[in-house]
């Protein structure tokens, strides 16, 4: 588990959307006097490669993934009809993902850590794997064992409930369950992700 401060660090280089540690109102002053330091210096334009890489790495960290697993995936899907669609949906769809953007967990490394301890249920069938592929119709849950465990204690609470963000999935807080009702949808100003950049990485 990487430190507080090598969080930030990364942070200030791929985006603050990396890591939820990032998303405070300290780390947003410590950007801001490091942007003013850098504005003073004169920052110079990076390169191509600079530019692919800094994408490739905001997604890998974004996800929690590791260099193969993203590289895996994004071979996949260039071999489809909308690669970005494609890699957007694959990464949205992991079972750690789809506990996060329900709101089952209030992190996407909390989340991990649920699937992987036997805490959640897919269509009724426990899983441990974070990389587990979920479909639209398919219904995640807590498992009954698990419920009152305090990792899942906040799941009643009105600003915990309002961080839900994915309009494609519906959640019944009181039974700690959710329901796939549909498909992640790719847009570049909603996901803040260039994909089409992460291609060019891993094409050249």
């Amino acid at each position: 588990m990487l430190p507080v401060k090598s969080k930030y660090k990364i942070g200030k280089r791929l985006g603050a959307a990396v890591f939820d540690q990032c998303q405070t109102q300290k780390f947003a002053l410590s950007e801001a006097r490091s942007k003013n330091r850098k504005e003073r210096r004169g920052k110079r334009a990076g390169s191509d490669y600079s530019r692919q890489l800094l994408e490739k790495q905001r997604v890998r960290f974004t996800y929690g993934l590791s260099e193969r697993q993203l590289s895996n995936y994004a071979k996949a899907a260039f071999a489809t009809a909308d690669p970005s669609t494609s890699l957007h949906r694959a990464l949205e769809m992991r079972a750690d993902n789809v506990v996060y953007r329900a709101g089952l967990a209030p992190t996407r490394r909390a989340a991990r850590q649920m699937v992987s301890h036997g805490h959640i249920r897919v269509n009724d069938k426990r899983i441990t794997v974070p990389s587990y592929c979920v479909r639209v119709g398919d219904v995640v849950s807590v498992r009954e064992g698990s419920r009152a465990k305090a990792l899942f204690s906040k799941l009643n609470d009105p600003e915990e409930l309002a961080r839900v963000k994915a309009n494609w999935i519906t959640l019944d807080p009181a039974l700690m369950r959710a329901e796939v009702v549909g498909e992640p949808t790719y847009t570049v100003i909603e996901t803040g992700i260039d994909y089409p950049t992460v291609f060019e990485f891993y094409s050249r």
